[in-house]
């Protein structure tokens, strides 16, 4: 059975709705959503044991290191001068706070990777994350505003930059029906909308107080030090909300695997699917970044490693716990490891550098920029 291209548009230039397939198309895209199988099982748990042994490390081990029965004490109620402070104001805030980040940022590149089909597509470099940033530290150099109301005004502006891009990379309505939306012009929307909102950053801390200036920079760099209760109830609930959306979005995307043209003939719309897939993952990586500041590159790291350990098989769990065992990891490193306390935003950073010009040399050899 032949495949028809996944963007190509029809040979006289007009898109013509394909024909109605058959049982065989329709048992293609059941292998597609059955064929993670249990690779994929093992995979994910794997990652979460991975991800539960980090998170233990975190709390128990570092400068201040913390016995497993005083842990299970302090968590039982027992009150255990200094240890208890420690434990439940800092190392277990940070570790919770750390995973939850690392699973909407990974579950965000995920579903980047899978719509746009572009190893370097990701929160990080087209845009959110920098609209995050630019309105968190607008509302701190011109509202006066901390905590968690930078943590919301952070969120809004990830989902601001989402709308502008969205809408400079709108083609004419044959483009979208033709194409899908993303391509190239998404990415370059994504990539200027990111440039702008680092210089509004940059101005804007030209304005603070040396205290904020500190507060803005130290929130800029990708920092888990405001790990707080409420910043973790209020990321938690996000998360109930948008993993299981996304969720379903990936899983309903399996037919456009196939192409446009014989999704469309299985009865999916690819479009819609795609920008719904879009507005999620910002939403996730707008909520992360809002909680804990950007966190750079865990999103585009993410989906590299995940499709590594699945043999190149989309799974949004995978790149979910990916993430978040990221950001544990760095997190432990950072505070706990260094003779320098580096925020984790600045070790993830310095490990997703090499990784995306690695992926931009390989995409490129493959003939796909």
């Amino acid at each position: 059975m032949s495949v028809v291209s996944l963007h190509a548009p029809a040979p006289d230039g007009d898109f013509h709705p394909p024909e109605p397939v058959g049982a065989e198309a329709r048992a293609v895209v059941t292998r597609l959503r059955r064929r993670a199988g249990r690779r994929v099982v093992v995979v994910v748990l794997g990652l979460a044991l991975l991800l539960l042994a980090l998170m233990a490390v975190r709390i128990l081990l570092g400068r201040y290191t913390v016995t497993v029965g005083d842990f299970v004490a302090i968590l039982g109620g027992t009150q255990i001068p200094g240890a208890s402070f420690i434990v439940l104001e800092e190392k277990l805030p940070r570790a919770v706070i750390g995973a939850l980040a690392g699973l909407g940022l990974g579950a965000a590149g995920g579903m980047f990777r899978r719509s746009l089909r572009n190893p370097l597509a990701s929160p990080d470099v087209l845009g959110m994350t920098h609209g995050a940033a630019a309105f968190a530290v607008g509302a701190l150099a011109f509202g006066q505003l901390r905590g968690i109301q930078m943590a919301a005004a952070a969120l809004l502006g990830g989902l601001a930059a989402t709308a502008v891009v969205l809408w400079f990379s709108a083609g004419t309505r044959r483009d979208t029906r033709a194409r899908g939306i993303g391509g190239d012009r998404f990415i370059v929307a994504g990539i200027a909308v990111a440039a702008l909102a680092q210089a509004v950053v940059a101005g804007a801390m030209l304005s603070l107080s040396l205290h904020d200036l500190q507060t803005a920079a130290i929130w800029t760099a990708g920092s888990l030090n405001a790990a707080s209760w409420e910043r973790i109830t209020m990321l938690g609930v996000a998360l109930l909300v948008l993993l299981p959306v996304a969720g379903w979005i990936h899983w309903a995307m399996a037919p456009v695997d196939l192409g446009a043209d014989l999704a469309h003939g299985l009865g999916t719309r690819p479009a819609p699917l795609v920008l719904g897939a879009l507005v999620t993952g910002a939403a996730l990586a707008a909520v992360a970044t809002a909680a804990t500041g950007p966190l750079a590159f865990v999103a585009l790291m993410s989906s590299p490693i995940a499709l590594g350990l699945t043999r190149g098989r989309f799974s949004l769990p995978t790149t979910a716990l990916c993430g978040a065992c990221l950001v544990v990891l760095a997190d432990f490193v950072g505070a706990e490891l260094l003779g320098v306390t580096l925020p984790t935003g600045v070790l993830t950073g310095a490990a997703g550098a090499p990784l995306m010009l690695w992926l931009l040399l390989t995409n490129s050899r493959r003939g796909n920029t």
